[in-house]
């Protein structure tokens, strides 16, 4: 019926560039961490892979190689893992390089239609991620390569956001490059790095709660090596959407100020549409719970050392989006607002249409226009969704614990507890060989 056609194509329109690009639903992220915690990694690679299009999709390939990268070094396979994290910084790289400019295209569907860039935390991660596989594989050439380009990144992050964000930096990347450019002779870039890993915490304790982590221990000898564990711990922060509603007159004011505004949908908005509200979508979010909460290195049946809190993951992500609402806020009341206008505008040709195709007052005409409005109106509201991609396979905490120990083959336990200080798990790695005067390094990773 052709007085169906102004809705229809604004539904088309609306939907079909909404698509699938909403990433992973927060069932598939569940499903990924139970595999992670039962540490059944196989199982959760192979649910990534047979849900890539349908939970992904093209617009978050930097997404499925994060998730699916993490799962990889979890498991231990350090080349695949670093193959994977590699096609998602050489995507990252690009969309990076893209201009700012293009999101205003996407002003009228909902921030998911941008393909997915990652934030800046999880860039530089994934760089740690890169140089600890490397470790793990006793390339520690190539592992000094990732903490340049680590050192590289986090310049220009600072430089290019002028050091007004909250994060601009990261400790526990500076930190874990000193050890690793100490560990390489280069005691010049590891003091350097050292040196702006401390002023990264004292920020931290500020911004995210983080306490200044110390490891105080003699100086090397030719009797004795290090151990560090990394300690992989908890469930990622998990964006959710949450709706609100929005004044009219103040949605249109803010909607009128922003630059990438259809010019005809300003002039609509100019004119003024009855109504008292428009609904938008902010995310927000989410720290589902985890029992584990501290972690302890036992040496040949001896209690050696807790691990400390590096990198607190959940309080760095809320912090950022914490800082970016404002702008958040001010782009989605826009959208919705131009996507009601819109919805108006539809409804209204298609309403004359009805009128025409069935004559003013009949009551198939005004069946009809009841329908096409419903349909504008559905879908304008429908499309409204706030991003809530993240890299959901990441741990909630990056922990550290450095021991000092006798070189030689030892039984290296670690033991983790919840709140109360009851053990959760342990995990038992016999005949670890520490050479003197060397750092052996070991990984696990947490989820309950």
């Amino acid at each position: 019926m052709r007085a169906l056609i102004p809705a229809v194509v604004l539904a088309a329109a609306f939907l079909g560039a909404a698509g699938c690009a909403s990433g992973p639903s927060s069932s598939s992220k569940a499903v990924v961490n139970a595999y992670i915690a039962s540490h059944q990694y196989a199982q959760a690679e192979a649910y990534l892979d047979a849900n890539k299009d349908s939970q992904y999709g093209a617009s978050n390939s930097v997404l499925y190689y994060l998730d699916k990268g993490a799962v990889q070094s979890f498991a231990g396979e350090y080349k695949q893992s670093d193959a994977t994290l590699d096609l998602a910084e050489q995507r990252m790289d690009q969309l990076y390089t893209v201009s700012l400019s293009r999101a205003g295209g996407m002003l009228l569907i909902n921030d998911n239609s941008a393909e997915y860039a990652g934030e800046p935390y999880e860039r530089s991660l994934l760089n740690v991620f890169r140089a600890l596989d490397y470790v793990f594989l006793h390339d520690h050439e190539d592992a000094l390569v990732e903490s340049r380009k680590l050192e590289r990144f986090l310049q220009e992050l600072n430089d290019t956001t002028g050091g007004k964000t909250s994060y601009k930096d990261d400790a526990f990347a500076h930190y874990l490059n000193a050890l690793l450019f100490a560990d390489a002779g280069e005691m010049d870039d590891a003091r350097i790095s050292l040196k702006a890993s401390d002023k990264a915490y004292r920020d931290y304790v500020s911004l995210y709660g983080t306490p200044i982590p110390r490891f105080d221990f003699p100086p090397r000898s030719k009797k004795n090596g290090e151990l560090v564990f990394i300690h992989y711990n908890g469930i990622a922060p998990r964006k959710i959407s949450r709706t609100y509603q929005i004044a009219w007159n103040e949605a249109a004011m803010i909607a009128r100020q922003d630059d990438s505004t259809d010019q005809q949908a300003r002039n609509a908005i100019v004119g003024g549409f009855m109504g008292n509200a428009i609904t938008v979508a902010f995310p927000e979010f989410v720290q589902d719970p985890y029992r584990i909460v501290s972690s302890e290195v036992w040496i040949d049946s001896r209690p050696a050392a807790s691990t400390q809190l590096m990198e607190d993951v959940t309080a760095i992500a809320a912090r950022g989006l914490q800082n970016r609402v404002a702008l958040i806020r001010a782009r989605a009341i826009a959208r919705a607002t131009v996507k009601y206008v819109l919805a108006t505008l539809a409804a209204r040709a298609a309403a004359a249409a009805c009128d025409r195709e069935f004559g003013a007052g009949d009551w198939k005409a005004l069946a009809c226009r009841m329908g096409t409005s419903a349909v504008s109106y559905g879908v304008a509201a429908g499309t409204e969704t706030a991003d809530v991609r993240c890299w959901g396979s990441l741990p909630a905490q990056f922990r550290m614990a450095r021991v000092k120990v006798p070189a030689g083959k030892h039984d290296v336990a670690l033991i983790f507890k919840d709140a109360s200080g009851v053990v959760v798990s342990s995990q038992t790695f016999s005949g670890v060989d520490v050479a003197p005067r060397q750092r052996t390094y070991i990984a696990w990773r947490t989820a309950q």
